[in-house]
């Protein structure tokens, strides 16, 4: 056996449809086309999203309020969520990545001012709040803020 003998199986790959190639064919004269239409002519097909000249979907459906391309969304952290950690531990976004807190540190980490905190934490974060810095220093921890 060689290269050359090798193929597919037979009846794994059908004959392509020769439309227009006389009648007797079973597929002659309009071509499988049906009458007249714009379906029937040649040239250019019509776009799938294509509604018959009414007004398209895309343009009917109601415009509403705007998208800031610039939005910088933060994974936002509570102060009662960090309530769990041992007075003096060191809190880092990896760190509340891997107990699973947070999911996406795509623009960084924001602490909030939720809650109370009791115990002295060392926190570093992007952003924090104002209060949330008066409460952490308040209960004897300390701030600091990543890439600034």
């Amino acid at each position: 056996m060689r290269l050359h003998d090798v193929g597919p199986p037979a009846g794994a790959r059908r004959h392509a449809k020769r439309v227009g190639r006389g009648t007797g064919s079973g597929h002659g004269r309009t071509a499988g086309k049906g009458e007249k239409g714009q379906k029937a002519r040649s040239g250019p097909r019509i776009r799938p999203w294509f509604e018959g000249g009414q007004l398209p979907l895309h343009r009917r459906v109601p415009k509403r309020g705007f998208t800031n391309r610039y939005r910088r969304a933060y994974a936002i952290v509570n102060l009662k969520d960090l309530e769990r950690f041992e007075p003096g531990a060191k809190v880092t976004p990896g760190l509340l990545r891997e107990l699973g807190r947070i999911k996406d540190l795509e623009m960084g980490l924001k602490v909030l001012a939720g809650g109370i905190i009791s115990r002295p934490l060392n926190i570093s974060a992007h952003r924090f709040s104002r209060r949330a810095i008066e409460k952490i220093v308040a209960a004897g921890g300390t701030v600091e803020v990543i890439g600034a």
